[in-house]
């Protein structure tokens, strides 16, 4: 894609998504079913702590513990409950891509403002090629009208090199945003933006945000994190933007006790705790096979939120 061609693209996928953008958890009963009522409260709550929109059914979501149906339901419960208050970005990722292509198309007419897709992998050896990779993502953008997010995740196992992101930003149409979630992100960020950043509309970054300061003085713009205190993050990222770098440290400083706890010690059962504790959900159970919070944990991540009063633990009380 040409620069004049990469200019027009941009204004086609206007406007720039930036900010934080939780990813949303999926609420279980007890007996593993599906809890709408929770989801909704979940998807309430987290508006109400200032979220700049919503990610669903990434890992964070357990989307690996779903069935189709289930992220149907899912996926048209969580925009029709939104209803436009904030954009959502729905993860499609899957190793075929007519599957993938599908998943998206519908995530689309439902409303989505974007999808966020890994290159194709499956389990711990089955991969794609990098020319394979492009086409994955071609065919997928030929079928939207919407922005691609690429995920470049460890998890995936597919890691992705800077100069590769780049060419499925410039080359094809709808990968407008990419989601550096590596080691040494910052790192991976300051290459992007030195081969031609400003053709990226968003690069973000994710693992629950804390390398977050570092990751935004890369050239971040974006960050998916947990869902349990978007009201403490979009404080640190509101004042980087606004230029109060010594407030922005400041408030980093504070809550970034939290989120190494989270990244480190609960990972996504840390959100269902939260939440839990504070009436926003019912029940903060995972699925089998995934275990549940270990107790001593589930206390230190109370204690250690506890002292920061986030909206959390007092949303549904």
């Amino acid at each position: 894609m040409s620069a004049n061609n990469t200019s027009i693209r941009a204004l086609t996928l206007q406007p720039a998504y930036q900010g934080v953008f939780p990813v949303a958890p999926t609420p279980f009963t007890e007996s593993c079913a599906l809890d709408i009522a929770s989801q909704k409260r979940c998807i309430d709550f987290m508006i109400d702590a200032g979220s700049d929109g919503i990610c669903i059914l990434a890992n964070f979501s357990e989307q690996f513990l779903l069935s189709d149906d289930e992220r149907e339901l899912l996926t048209r419960t969580v925009l029709e409950h939104v209803a436009g208050r904030v954009p959502v970005i729905v993860a499609t990722s899957h190793f075929s891509t007519w599957v993938c292509m599908e998943r998206s198309r519908r995530a689309q007419a439902m409303g989505a403002a974007m999808v966020l897709v890994a290159p194709p992998y499956h389990r711990a050896t089955f991969r794609a090629s990098e020319p394979d990779i492009l086409s994955f993502y071609a065919r997928l953008s030929d079928a939207l009208d919407i922005p691609i997010m690429v995920q470049d995740a460890t998890a995936s196992g597919e890691v992705l090199s800077a100069s590769f992101l780049m060419a499925l930003v410039t080359e094809i149409e709808r990968v407008a945003y990419v989601k550096i979630e590596t080691a040494g992100a910052a790192l991976k960020l300051r290459e992007l933006m030195r081969l031609g950043g400003e053709a990226i509309q968003g690069p973000w970054v994710g693992e629950e945000a804390v390398t977050l300061l570092s990751d935004f003085d890369a050239g971040a713009t974006g960050s998916m994190t947990g869902a349990a205190y978007p009201d403490g993050i979009r404080a640190i990222v509101d004042a980087w933007r606004t230029g109060d770098r010594e407030r922005a440290v400041a408030l980093y400083r504070l809550w970034l006790p939290l989120l190494s706890y989270e990244n480190r010690q609960t990972g996504l059962l840390g959100t269902k705790a939260l939440m839990k504790e504070g009436g926003v959900i019912a029940c903060e159970a995972p699925r089998h096979p995934t275990p549940s919070i270990d107790p001593e944990s589930r206390k230190g991540l109370i204690e250690t939120a506890s002292r920061l009063d986030p909206l959390v633990l007092r949303w549904g009380r």
